[in-house]
């Protein structure tokens, strides 16, 4: 019997000049003109996945916007279906009760609960953010894949992932994979 433990993934927009949100964590400058290609790579990158965490700050925004595209025919496919049938955990020190569907808390320590979460049976973990709640994990040393997915601008100043790093993270390049919208996604593991 192995001991088989849960990757955790993280997939994060990045401008080129580093950053994950503008100072006020604004995400205006994303591309979002994706083609069937970059949409199939999320899709191939999220399968294996059956829970999902999260910062509180970003489950707040997060989990509502994907439930309002899952309930109109516009926008339902099956990558909204996905986000919102995945479990998620939600970090928190400030919440008593999850208000969300398919949603716990988790409001120990990050290492202890991230690691608890790793141990258990199942598909890969992913995070999606935010800044603070991705930077504490980074720091722990507590992610095993990076999917930085690069968009094609730079924004001066904002919200980093990496400002809290106390020694030099190395990581090993396994793909880089350019997108005609113009993203480049960068999949690394540490090395």
């Amino acid at each position: 019997m192995t001991n088989h433990m849960r990757k955790l993934k993280l997939q994060v927009q990045l401008s080129v000049d580093g950053f994950v949100g503008g100072p006020q964590g604004e995400m205006d400058w994303l591309e979002w003109n994706w083609d069937e290609n970059i949409k199939q790579y999320v899709l191939d990158l999220t399968r294996p996945v059956d829970t999902i965490v999260l910062g509180r700050k970003l489950a707040e925004g997060f989990i509502p916007a994907w439930q309002s595209r899952l309930s109109d025919p516009h926008t339902a496919d099956d990558f909204a279906r996905k986000m919102v049938e995945t479990p998620k955990v939600i970090f928190t020190r400030t919440l008593d009760q999850s208000v969300w569907e398919n949603a716990v808390l988790a409001k120990g320590d990050l290492i202890t609960e991230i690691t608890r979460l790793k141990h258990q049976k199942g598909g890969d973990i992913i995070a999606y953010g935010g800044a603070t709640f991705v930077s504490s994990l980074l720091r722990a040393g507590l992610i095993d894949e990076y999917f930085l997915f690069v968009n094609p601008v730079a924004i001066g100043k904002g919200l980093s992932i990496f400002h809290e790093l106390d020694r030099k993270l190395n990581f090993r390049l396994i793909e880089a994979q350019p997108f005609d919208c113009g993203i480049v996604v960068l999949h690394y593991v540490v090395r």
